[in-house]
């Protein structure tokens, strides 16, 4: 998916009865108010509330989420209905989103407040990604999609519902009414799906036809005599590809192997799609390989083409963010993150954010005297600064996430071996006993989890480094905020300073040493400009990583042994029922073990997945068989 920078939209209040849009000529609601209209046309035209009572989740696709009024009236209607569903998934696409400051100008007379103030209050920085918003403890979400719905709508990846078609006039925005676009919407339509819209255009018509959709019209709102209503009707059933389907869709019970990183988050994922998670851990305590360091960092990254990993990790980033304003405080968080730039000046670096359009609530680009003002170190060089990134204690995050998602943790379990059967998956103990059981499984364990992931996929190139953190107490200078470039520094909020890390492929020495120290504060001195490395007894922390030659992570579920379908396609392999990968996350567990294990749950429950396909392709455990099999023929 190739992205371009998002255009925040040019709205005009002078109205005051109604928003308009200067760019398109258009209004952006009837003047007979954007709440009656939703309730009429989108509401009643999908035959809600009634269609998702009764129902465990409802998926609702927006192609314009404009000044938002459609979702806020929708989820004022599932607030308001005794017999909801359970969980509520919006997703909308908008190419040109509001600014924070005009989103709060166009709800500042809501119909809804409190709605409107808790979306204001997570509306995200306006980066090319798909933004996951979480409300009602998770019961509500709005994935919102920002950027051109024709691109969109071939990286989503969800069954969806009910669709609301909305956008400015056709003859005034052709683009959202495409007949490319309106064709694709029945790749997404669940069997039942039904879709509604207030125009009445022979072309709109003809899309939804087209797409395998059942049009008729309908007595219209206000002013509009008619609107268009459809049920999907194709004539041919659709057929899913086997490596988008769920993993268990109808699981109420999952089992995590692991309590570190990512298997917390998994499991906080796992809870607000409604199921109850037990989690095993081989130690006597959660967090106790390299999620137990003291300290770490968590940001974006930049890049100028914007590629795989940049898109990955900006999308990881801003959800670990969102995740970090959900949870309970943690002991300590410091706020914001400097990254110095070594290749770049100041007035490159500038070009290159510009040119990418990137907002300055992701992502700064400082000279060397404001990086050195903000850091409180004497810097010699530019730095780019991530506002929503930052430090904190690993360990204490893994608390966090377990204890939101009500995790039941069972510590001294380590898991000999894996079976399918019984309730689904069976973890068994070294004696072949059953540890737990459930229809739903996720293997997260890091290092641990690799011999049970050998039986199950065992040509990954996996590779273990290690690494070696040092501590020096007092420390002088101390960083205002974590500074990364060639390693990083911390402080650690008691007058000393974390510093690091060396990387060794398959060293398994445990013990610390004064070589792995002098290199560690070496590098420290030349990140921090000082004159010389300091002196300081032996003292810090080892750990190993997991990574992946491509060093991106292990999400998804594995490949069955018997294939039928294509399998020169990730999306055409099928796979082993009930079971999803999240693992090797590396040195960036922090960065990315929120979005991962949203991903996860998504693919074991069959909930809309909070990536783009592309991206999810990428971080796919199958990937690298695909390649193998690609260079074979």
């Amino acid at each position: 998916m190739k992205t371009a920078p998002i255009v925040p939209a040019r709205v005009d209040f002078s109205d005051a009865e109604v928003a308009q849009a200067p760019d398109y000529g258009d209004v952006y609601h009837a003047r007979a108010g954007a709440f009656a209209q939703a309730r009429h046309v989108f509401l009643g035209g999908n035959q809600l509330p009634a269609r998702w009572q009764g129902r465990t989740r409802f998926v609702i696709l927006e192609t314009g989420f404009g000044l938002g009024n459609n979702f806020l009236a929708t989820w004022a209607a599932w607030r308001e209905d005794a017999q909801r569903c359970e969980r509520l998934v919006f997703i909308s696409i908008e190419k040109h989103p509001l600014t924070r400051e005009d989103l709060a100008r166009a709800h500042a007379r809501s119909p809804a407040p409190e709605l409107a103030a808790q979306l204001l209050a997570a509306w995200p920085p306006l980066t090319p990604n798909l933004h996951g918003l979480s409300f009602e403890q998770g019961r509500v979400r709005l994935l919102l999609a920002l950027g051109d719905a024709r691109e969109w709508l071939r990286e989503l990846v969800a069954e969806v519902d009910a669709i609301y078609l909305d956008g400015f006039a056709p003859a005034r925005n052709p683009e959202i009414w495409d007949p490319w676009l309106l064709k694709s919407l029945g790749r997404l339509a669940a069997t039942d799906c039904t879709a509604a819209t207030w125009s009445v255009a022979r072309p709109v018509r003809d899309g939804l036809t087209s797409a395998g959709f059942a049009v008729e019209k309908a007595p219209g709102f206000a002013a509009k005599g008619q609107m268009s209503v459809a049920r999907f009707a194709p004539r041919h059933g659709v057929q899913r590809p086997p490596g988008r389907q769920p993993l268990a869709a109808h699981a109420r019970e999952a089992l995590v192997i692991g309590a570190g990183l990512a298997g917390a988050a998994c499991a906080h994922a796992l809870a607000r799609e409604g199921l109850a998670v037990t989690v095993l851990e081989a130690h006597a305590q959660s967090a106790s390989e390299g999620s137990g360091n003291p300290g770490g960092l968590f940001h974006g990254t930049f890049h100028a083409s914007d590629g795989l990993h940049a898109r990955f990790n900006r999308a990881a980033a801003l959800a670990t963010q969102r995740l970090l304003a959900e949870l309970p405080a943690l002991p300590w968080l410091q706020a914001g993150l400097l990254r110095l730039e070594s290749k770049l000046d100041h007035e490159a670096m500038q070009a290159l954010l510009q040119g990418q359009g990137l907002p300055p609530d992701y992502l700064q680009a400082l000279g060397a005297v404001d990086a050195a003002t903000r850091s409180g170190l004497p810097l010699q060089s530019p730095a780019w600064f991530y506002p929503g990134g930052g430090a904190l204690p690993p360990r204490a995050y893994v608390h966090a996430m377990l204890q939101a998602a009500q995790a039941r943790l069972l510590t001294q379990r380590p898991v000999a071996a894996l079976r399918a059967g019984g309730a689904g998956w069976q973890a068994l103990d070294g004696q072949g006993r059953i540890l737990a059981e459930a229809p739903a499984l996720v293997l997260a364990g890091g290092h641990a989890g690799l011999p049970l992931l050998q039986g199950l996929m065992p040509d990954l190139p996996l590779m273990s480094l290690r690494g070696q953190l040092s501590h020096l107490s007092p420390a002088s200078p101390l960083p205002h905020l974590p500074v990364a470039g060639a390693g990083y520094a911390l402080a650690d909020g008691q007058g000393g300073l974390w510093c690091g890390a060396t990387v060794q492929a398959e060293d398994a020495d445990p013990r610390l040493r004064d070589s792995d120290q002098d290199s560690n504060l070496s590098q420290w001195a030349e990140l921090a400009g000082l004159p010389q490395p300091p002196r300081a007894p032996l003292a810090g922390r080892v750990g190993w990583r997991l990574v992946t030659p491509d060093r991106l992570p292990l999400v998804g579920g594995l490949p069955a042994p018997e294939q039928t379908g294509r399998q020169d396609l990730l999306r055409g392999l099928k796979r082993l029922p009930g079971l999803v990968l999240c693992t090797a996350l590396g040195s960036r567990g922090i960065s990315w073990a929120a979005l991962a294990g949203q991903v996860a749950a998504a693919q074991l429950c069959g909930s809309p997945v909070p990536l783009e396909a592309e991206l999810l392709d990428a971080i796919d455990p199958a990937r690298f068989a695909l390649r193998w099999v690609r260079k074979a023929h």
